[in-house]
């Protein structure tokens, strides 16, 4: 299987990338990103996901809110305040959200069938959690014959705890820096989310 070069971008060395028509916000619900419950780099992810919100409105890019149905009893199991989403939604036909099951977003959802109606070429994708939500989705996108674009500074998880005998706890930064490597060659993970442009899907 062949690898990106696992190298930080630079404004020297890295041209910036081409943009992409559509943003999708992975599960940046409360219970993940305030309390208790956050992941460590809550606040970094919050001003990521912000900034390329914010731009991808601007310049009329397809925005698409993820939002996991978590089982009964789970921090963001429906209708319960940790479930609810972080960043307000703007509604419109450039903006929606939709539910999800699973961690890979487009299983047993309409993810795919919006995309394709909006003429999506290239997806950006962020938010929770790195190893999971975010890759599961990253993955299927790339399956699909997405250009994918994974910023590594927009994306977050938990560190995973101990596990005696085995390994000592590994800190949540080193989770998501695997997570976004195991996707391989295919996906552009190495881009900062300043560097990520957008642009509208061309007409169908």
């Amino acid at each position: 299987m062949s690898r990106h070069v696992d190298t930080a971008p630079t404004a020297v060395d890295t041209p910036i990338p081409p943009p992409v028509d559509a943003l999708i916000v992975v599960d940046v619900q409360s219970a993940f990103v305030t309390g208790d419950g956050a992941v460590p780099a809550a606040a970094r992810l919050v001003d990521r996901t912000t900034d390329l919100l914010a731009r991808a409105r601007r310049e009329g890019a397809l925005v698409v809110h993820l939002q996991n149905d978590g089982p009964p009893g789970a921090e963001d199991e429906p209708h319960t305040p940790g479930w609810e989403l972080h960043h307000p939604v703007e509604p419109g036909p450039r903006e929606l959200v939709i539910r999800k099951p699973h961690d890979d977003g487009f299983e047993e959802t309409r993810l795919g069938g919006v995309l394709t109606d909006a003429g999506v070429r290239a997806v950006a994708v962020c938010g929770v959690m790195s190893e999971m939500c975010v890759q599961a989705t990253a993955r299927t996108a790339l399956a699909r014959g997405y250009r994918v674009v994974v910023p590594h500074d927009a994306h977050a998880t938990q560190d995973v705890p101990a596990a005696p005998g085995i390994s000592e706890v590994v800190p949540a930064a080193t989770v998501s820096r695997v997570a976004a490597y195991a996707l391989g060659s295919d996906a552009e993970v190495t881009v900062r989310a300043s560097e990520v442009t957008f642009t509208a899907p061309a007409a169908r």
